[in-house]
């Protein structure tokens, strides 16, 4: 996941995105599910996170369930 803070705009997420992809892919691992956008933010604050989990088949029935909340829209 690669989340801005509030005030980092979608494209440049984009382009962290890639980075860590190819960070990511240099050491053989795979990305399952990658979120990109605006999950966790603060009234305009510059800056993202980047999250990062170890996926096994019991985690990922949970990741792969279909969910509707105001921040994530999957149905």
């Amino acid at each position: 996941m690669v989340n801005s803070l509030g005030a980092t705009p979608l494209e440049e997420l984009f382009i962290i995105y890639r980075k860590v992809s190819e960070i990511l892919n240099k050491k053989a691992i795979k990305i399952y599910k990658p979120y990109v956008g605006r999950y966790a933010t603060s009234m305009e604050m510059a800056g993202f996170s980047i999250t990062l989990f170890k996926l096994n088949e019991k985690y990922k029935k949970y990741l792969d369930h279909l969910v509707w909340t105001p921040f994530v829209k999957e149905v």
